[in-house]
């Protein structure tokens, strides 16, 4: 499967929302402005990057990733009153 991630069910709500994303680097990018350094401090391994499984095809594809970054992180939850800057 190319397109998803194991997440914990805190971390998925939050990447569902834009508030985290994926890197080209497979760096976790947070929207710090929105998501306080104390949870990032408990969700995010110290180093900031996806633990990724040893066979590459089971990596998450690089266009899906790109796709989230653009369109889903930092941007206005439908319906939603906040817009998360990055």
């Amino acid at each position: 499967m190319r397109n998803g991630l194991a997440l914990s069910g805190t971390l998925h709500w939050m990447f569902d929302r834009g508030l985290v994303s994926v890197a080209e680097d497979f760096t976790i990018l947070v929207s710090r402005n929105k998501v306080p350094a104390e949870v990032v401090n408990r969700l995010i391994v110290p180093d900031g990057k996806l633990r990724l499984p040893a066979d590459r095809r089971n990596w998450p594809h690089p266009a899906n990733l790109k796709w989230h970054r653009e369109n889903v992180f930092g941007q206005m939850i439908a319906g939603g009153d906040d817009h998360w800057e990055i």
